[in-house]
């Protein structure tokens, strides 16, 4: 970690250079914060006492002292909007295989963005995915790297046949292919948030360019049932999309989930699907598309919602060799 420092109370200069240094913290709680992906000052300033406290196993008051030190020795601030534009220049889109769901989402799925596809089964969904794993491995024409994948199956839906037949109907080898992806079964919510918590170090040593998560409500919707516990659900969930999000930011790349639906009953008319994830999914959800089955091969897919992008409809086709329009 960088060192930081700050003026103390006296005047002098106090420096933090780990965070076995902030106020409140020692080496076995500063290993359970690290542990838990509060590794960055930046991290725990950001972060709520309650949160820190149970990550690291201490008191609140602890926390908020920890806290209070690493606002102080972070830097924050405003930064002109020219800089934020320099910063999207390095944004990549990875094709779907479709011109037309391509046009729809600007050009592809986005780097430094959550795409999410709902609708209710065998409206393509997880087939996208696997499309979408095969493409990322493709060369662009840039001198860049083929960026590899992290697909986190929740639903034992990955099936590497087909992902091999999707590769070769690109021109891929389709056992390279698969040495590119790293699939984990999530056994349940808490397992698949620890999943993306302890993710850092594999995408670092292996160029991961694209995170799957097939599907992110499942586990979520079945271990919190009821009213009662929709707030811990939507806490957690909210938790889980922040981490997924700072990790798009952190290394450029893209994040595509799948995501559950119900029917509204006090939908009268029009569609009555909703999908699950409530408010807070809806606004993490950098780009969301609803996407149902037509007839024969044909899917339907509409952007529902998008910062820079209107809505819309396109249809495309799930064949043999993969999405196509």
């Amino acid at each position: 970690m960088a060192e930081k420092e700050k003026n103390g109370k006296d005047g002098k200069k106090v420096y933090y250079r780990e965070l076995e240094d902030l106020p409140g913290v020692g080496e076995v709680t500063a290993e359970r914060l690290r542990a838990k992906g509060f590794g960055e000052f930046a991290t725990i300033a950001a972060a709520a006492p309650h949160d820190l406290a149970d990550a690291g196993e201490f008191s609140v008051e602890s926390a908020k002292k920890a806290i209070e030190a690493a606002k102080e020795a972070v830097e924050v601030g405003f930064e002109s909007a020219d800089k934020v534009l320099e910063r999207r220049k390095v944004i990549t889109r990875i094709h779907t295989g479709s011109k037309n769901l391509d046009e729809l989402l600007g050009g592809g799925v986005e780097s430094q963005a959550i795409t999410e596809f709902y609708g209710k089964f065998s409206s393509s969904k997880t087939q996208v995915g696997f499309q979408l794993a095969v493409n990322v491995q493709k060369p662009n024409g840039n001198g860049e790297i083929p960026g590899k994948v992290l697909f986190i199956d929740s639903e034992a839906t990955f099936r590497p046949e087909r992902v091999m037949q999707m590769a070769q109907a690109v021109g891929l080898n389709p056992e390279e292919v698969l040495k590119n992806i790293f699939v984990a079964r999530a056994e349940n919510s808490d397992h698949q948030m620890l999943l993306v918590d302890k993710a850092e170090d594999l995408i670092a040593k292996n160029n991961i360019k694209l995170i799957i998560i097939d599907s992110l409500t499942s586990h979520f919707r079945s271990d919190f049932a009821g009213r009662g516990a929709l707030g811990d659900r939507q806490q957690k969930l909210n938790r889980h999309l922040h981490a997924l999000q700072k990790l798009a930011d952190k290394y450029n790349l893209a994040v595509y989930i799948t995501n559950q639906v119900m029917d509204d009953p006090g939908m009268l008319f029009g569609d009555p699907t909703k999908p699950i994830g409530g408010h807070v999914l809806a606004h993490m959800s950098t780009y969301r598309l609803y996407v149902r089955k037509s007839k024969d091969e044909k899917r339907i897919a509409r952007l529902v919602d998008s910062p820079s992008m209107p809505e819309g409809e396109c249809v495309y086709r799930v064949t043999a060799e993969g999405i196509i329009d």
